[in-house]
């Protein structure tokens, strides 16, 4: 490696929670190493733009505990396109970039995976409130988002409670079940209805009905955004088939994506972060972060894109189990 070795970081896709940590740990961790750190303003699309600042020690400074990224993100249709691709590249060479740093979701790390196949020595870190990255057990997010849903159904209980009523609370997930599923557990949800394991409204009226029949003062229902029944429309069947309790409904929307991020977060960003630049200086690139059972591990960018992550059924089962 060169005396000087300068690395990129860029957020990219939906924010997450833990980001900001995740580029205080990349920026600080360069430093130690003697790299210079040059930050891409609004993701990928900021690649192709060419929007950079250098970031010294003292420009992450207090960004550790706030939610959102500092970098700013955005989605970027031109770099999904080979000519944004060749512009990225450009830019970065023209401001002596020899590495990149992504920190995003799903979709970032298919840009990464692009990057390094052009011969672009690439490391990305996984940010995503839906959990839904192959290769790690959690993303830098996940835990920030499952505490704010939990916090919001322990409110909504005590009034559903109340007034004996089922509420249905609406999550993040379009393609993915885990935030709902996990909050069932958690929150002790009657019912979680997730993209991977389809049900009718019937089915989740007959479920309300049943525990109202078993004594029960209220019911909650955790529906992910992308289940296939619209929140509304399940609201309306339940109060149609009469089962008991009246129903009232909350959509959660992007209060999942903010706030400070938790100590968990806060933690596994920070390590994400550390891992990668340590990467870079040995040589390694083309590859993920991701938490294994014994740490932070390296998973290659092509496994990471050419699987999908998904929700544990078992953990389904617990709920309907623990809901009784």
């Amino acid at each position: 490696m060169a005396e000087k070795f300068t690395i990129g970081v860029l957020t990219s896709g939906g924010d997450a929670p833990g980001m900001n940590a995740a580029i205080r740990a990349v920026v600080r961790t360069a430093l130690a190493n003697n790299m210079d750190v040059i930050g891409v303003m609004h993701g990928y699309e900021g690649l192709v733009n060419g929007e950079f600042r250098a970031m010294g020690a003292r420009d992450v400074g207090g960004i550790l505990q706030r939610g959102g990224t500092v970098l700013l993100t955005s989605r970027s249709k031109r770099f999904m396109e080979p000519a944004g691709q060749r512009d990225a590249i450009r830019r970065m060479n023209e401001a002596g970039m020899d590495a990149l740093i992504v920190i995003g979701g799903e979709g970032s790390m298919n840009g990464a995976y692009a990057l390094s196949q052009q011969g672009i020595k690439v490391i990305g870190i996984p940010g995503s409130i839906d959990n839904d990255i192959w290769g790690t057990n959690i993303a830098v997010g996940t835990d920030t988002a499952m505490n704010t849903i939990m916090e919001a159904v322990d409110k909504l209980r005590d009034t559903a409670s109340s007034h004996q009523r089922a509420f249905l609370i609406e999550t993040m997930g379009r393609n993915s079940g885990y935030l709902a599923v996990m909050a069932a557990i958690v929150c002790g949800a009657e019912v979680a209805l997730i993209p991977e394991m389809p049900i009718t409204a019937d089915e989740v009226a007959a479920t309300v009905e049943e525990a109202y029949k078993r004594g029960k003062t209220h019911a909650i229902i955790i529906n992910a955004e992308g289940s296939g029944i619209g929140t509304m429309e399940l609201a309306q069947r339940i109060d149609d088939l009469d089962v008991g309790f009246k129903t009232r409904m909350t959509i959660l929307g992007h209060i999942q994506r903010g706030g400070s991020p938790t100590a968990y977060d806060r933690l596994l960003a920070s390590r994400m972060g550390v891992k990668a630049v340590e990467a870079l200086a040995e040589g390694k690139h083309g590859v993920m972060t991701g938490l294994k059972s014994k740490g932070i591990d390296f998973i290659p960018l092509a496994d990471v894109i050419g699987n999908k992550r998904k929700v544990n059924m078992e953990y389904l089962h617990m709920a309907k189990v623990l809901a009784r």
